[in-house]
């Protein structure tokens, strides 16, 4: 079965564009002031319309109230709500029942430890998503260009469907996705030309990648 790919911290029409041509199965929109990729609700409601059919809408929040998603899901099309901050297993399974999208929770990894984790979550969330522990004094809980060992990974199962992120890049993602295991994949900084810039050329060469993979 083909590996999916999220390009996750679309800001820009040529950047959902080339996701989207070049494949990609979700297109993430980061709702956080701190992130260089953070969108505003009416751009984020401008980029979801062009979301093609087959395409899933993912929106990315850290620690969310439920005023900030009851706005957000008022104004944009959202397939998937993504938890990137300290949610508790009974907050993700509040925000799922009380918005009634599915909810994918991610974890952030460093130990296997850090994996033993998602047992919590599996109850109360949709999907995982792996990603890479934030480095000492980051702000951003996510799209640090940081990868955890894959090997960690490596054999291991979920009840749940799981996305792999964290460092990914067009150059890496092939051995991430054979060490690991990975069904599906997930990028933001490993492809941007500047932080919080997304280059089409970039995007396609990651998804050309996933595909080869």
């Amino acid at each position: 079965m083909p590996v999916k790919a999220k390009i996750c911290g679309i800001n820009h029409p040529e950047a959902l564009t080339a996701a989207a041509s070049g494949g990609a199965r979700y297109i993430g929109l980061v709702f956080f002031a701190k992130s260089p990729r953070n969108v505003s609700l009416p751009l984020a409601a401008e980029l979801a319309r062009t979301v093609p059919t087959g395409v899933r809408t993912v929106g990315l929040f850290v620690d969310p109230t439920d005023a900030f998603l009851d706005r957000a899901l008022a104004q944009v099309p959202l397939d998937l709500i993504q938890l990137h901050g300290d949610e508790t297993p009974e907050r993700v399974a509040g925000i799922r029942a009380a918005h009634r999208v599915p909810v994918m929770k991610a974890l952030k990894v460093e130990t296997a430890a850090d994996l033993d984790a998602a047992s919590a979550y599996e109850p109360v969330a949709d999907m995982l998503l792996f990603d890479a522990k934030p480095p000492k004094g980051s702000a951003l809980p996510g799209g640090n260009g940081v990868a955890f060992d894959w090997t960690l990974l490596t054999g291991r199962h979920w009840s749940k469907p799981w996305m792999l992120s964290g460092g990914l890049t067009p150059e890496t993602v092939a051995d991430a996705i054979r060490i690991s295991g990975a069904a599906s994949v997930d990028v933001s900084s490993g492809v941007e030309d500047r932080p919080g810039h997304k280059d089409p050329a970039l995007i396609h060469a990651f998804l050309n990648a996933v595909r080869g993979a």
